[in-house]
């Protein structure tokens, strides 16, 4: 029987190094085929995580947010038009919003669908709005649905779009879903902070071995997702296989995530909840069945810059230990841990 890793069981080997400043890392990345994000972040396509405004921020500070699909047709491609239209001369983040501007880059502007139902007039519009990526976003993306739905979005929406397909655990199901045209994997099934897939149904494969076996099985960027809760597994994940990762409790209680400020016994919160959780499933008026993920309220953390700046001063600090200056040099080795190791990593004298 293999063994399945996750972030937890492996450490990133120290190699030699000629980094003079982390401050001088490049991080840009591939996010699909045809885009390239500064930073390899990218904002989850939940309902507290990411509509218009952390779209914008993430976008600001060179990575992207995914528009969440849990809302009218009409609701997300304004959603679509308010990042489309942004003017970054006056953000806060102006100086990101500059380099991409320099570098005449295209900004990638994402987001998400389902499999079914209204999911090709739901992409036509929002591509109408500007996206130019859409997500098909499902909990099982090795689905005859999912590859019906990438054939018809190729043969549908302008050639300039880009499909990421997705969640899968296998470098079998990624293989297909490259084969049936998408342009970015989504890696990884039940490894989120709120996810109850695995406790569920009993399925999934941890995250690290997910990455290893799709990574080496598909040509099109690989997108991380579930799992990460630090800037060590973003180094790992990227050690292991991804391009980019995406983020949904780490961003989630920020100023620019959606939902109301909720204020308990004198501090500050805001909600978080799965995809596939009750409360999810009954706000926008799903069947409350096959329910496979919770809800929560999380510290306010103010704004996403500090968030987002902390993991990535993290990560090229990473890339310094490995002697790489960009993602692409960066191949780190590693090894296999164990509860020891593990407990060494942390601080054990507090």
């Amino acid at each position: 029987m293999k063994t399945a890793l996750t972030y937890d069981d492996i450490q990133l080997v120290p190699a030699y190094s000629e980094i003079e400043s982390r401050g001088n890392i490049d991080l840009t990345t591939q996010f699909t085929t045809n885009y390239k994000i500064r930073v390899p972040l990218i904002a989850s396509p939940m309902d507290t995580v990411c509509d218009s405004e952390m779209a914008i921020a993430m976008a600001e500070l060179g990575g992207v947010g995914i528009i969440h699909r849990f809302m009218s047709i009409e609701e997300q491609t304004k959603e679509v038009i308010k990042v489309t239209q942004h003017s970054v001369s006056g953000h806060e983040y102006s100086t990101m919003a500059r380099m991409w501007r320099l570098t005449q880059t295209t900004v990638p502007v994402s987001a998400a669908i389902g499999a079914n139902g209204d999911y090709l007039e739901r992409a036509q519009e929002l591509t109408k709005a500007g996206a130019n990526v859409i997500l098909i976003d499902v909990a099982h993306g090795y689905h005859k649905f999912v590859m019906d739905a990438i054939r018809n979005l190729k043969q549908t929406l302008p050639s300039y779009v880009d499909i990421i397909a997705g969640n899968v655990a296998t470098g079998n199901a990624a293989y297909n879903l490259q084969s049936a045209g998408a342009d970015a994997i989504r890696v990884g099934i039940g490894g989120g902070s709120l996810c109850t897939t695995r406790i569920k149904t009993g399925f999934g494969v941890p995250n690290v071995t997910s990455l290893l076996d799709c990574a080496d099985s598909v040509k099109v960027p690989i997108i991380a997702c579930g799992g990460i809760r630090n800037s060590g597994d973003i180094a790992k994940a990227l050690a292991v296989g991804a391009n980019s990762v995406i983020l949904g409790s780490l961003l989630a209680g920020t100023k620019e995530a959606p939902g109301a400020m909720i204020e308990k016994n004198g501090a500050l919160f805001k909600r978080y909840r799965g995809a596939a959780s009750l409360e999810t499933k009954s706000i926008h008026g799903q069947a409350t069945r096959n329910v496979e993920g919770e809800s929560t309220i999380v510290p306010f953390k103010g704004g996403v810059k500090f968030v987002v700046e902390g993991l990535l001063d993290g990560v090229r600090s990473a890339l310094s230990y490995a002697g790489a200056n960009n993602l692409v040099e960066y191949a780190p080795d590693y090894v296999v841990v164990t509860n020891a190791g593990v407990a060494e990593a942390r601080p054990h004298l507090l």
